[in-house]
């Protein structure tokens, strides 16, 4: 599960990343809202933690514009106004739950969960299926048309990002962030590679993934050939 948090205090920033961490969270922690927007289009998370008072961009304004893009992801206000006022105006503008600061982490962590589990219960389903390729998140299982896929984890993690944001041109190097957990031109070729092995395993709907010449790739739902 991937964590934004948004998070100008420095201290605090990292005591909360550190912990959550270590409890098996991927955290990408920012100090303000306006890279925030940006680092949701590359890399869109399961659920964001988010204080009110930041520089730039505040909170509030983060979470109209957010709201407007995603409706289901968990966003947790972690913020030191505390007021009834404060609270009800976040939980208004789409917020899910409010921790006012201080707070435990052990308080934090557990509401993360109870986010998490409310999100998955609201899911109508738990896969992403687009022109007969299917991926199901809970088992961690893939099909074209009724045939099981047998895919490595790293082409797994492809198909499921694509089919999650079909028509979506991905670079190579955002692939190589969200997939690989690094980015380097030096490594582009392990995403050709990847891609290559994945088509292969697709068969006739190999050619749903396509090529970007000189940027990278995209999942065309119409099945533009792929070169």
């Amino acid at each position: 599960m991937l964590i934004l948090l948004i998070e100008d205090e420095t201290a605090l920033r990292e005591v909360i990343v550190y912990h959550l961490t270590r409890e098996g969270y991927r955290l990408l922690s920012l100090g303000n809202a306006n890279d925030a927007l940006i680092a949701i289009e590359e890399a869109p998370p399961d659920l964001v933690l988010l204080d009110l008072m930041l520089p730039g961009l505040q909170g509030l304004q983060f979470l109209d514009i957010f709201r407007q893009k995603n409706k289901t992801t968990p966003v947790i206000i972690i913020s030191a106004r505390n007021t009834e006022d404060d609270i009800i105006k976040a939980l208004e503008k789409g917020a899910d739950d409010y921790l006012p600061k201080p707070f435990g982490l052990k308080l934090l962590e557990t509401k993360i969960k109870v986010a998490l589990r409310h999100k998955s219960d609201a899911s109508d389903t738990n896969a992403h299926e687009s022109a007969g390729v299917k991926v199901e998140l809970d088992t961690h299982k893939a099909f074209c048309g009724e045939k099981e896929l047998t895919l490595t984890q790293k082409e797994y993690d492809l198909l499921a990002l694509f089919l999650r944001k079909p028509e979506k041109v991905f670079t190579r190097n955002q692939l190589l962030s969200m997939v690989w957990g690094y980015d380097s031109e030096l490594n582009s070729r392990t995403v050709d590679v990847h891609v290559a092995m994945l088509r292969k395993k697709l068969g006739d709907r190999g050619t749903h993934v396509k090529t970007i010449p000189k940027i990278g790739y995209l999942w065309d739902p119409k099945g533009a050939a792929a070169r």
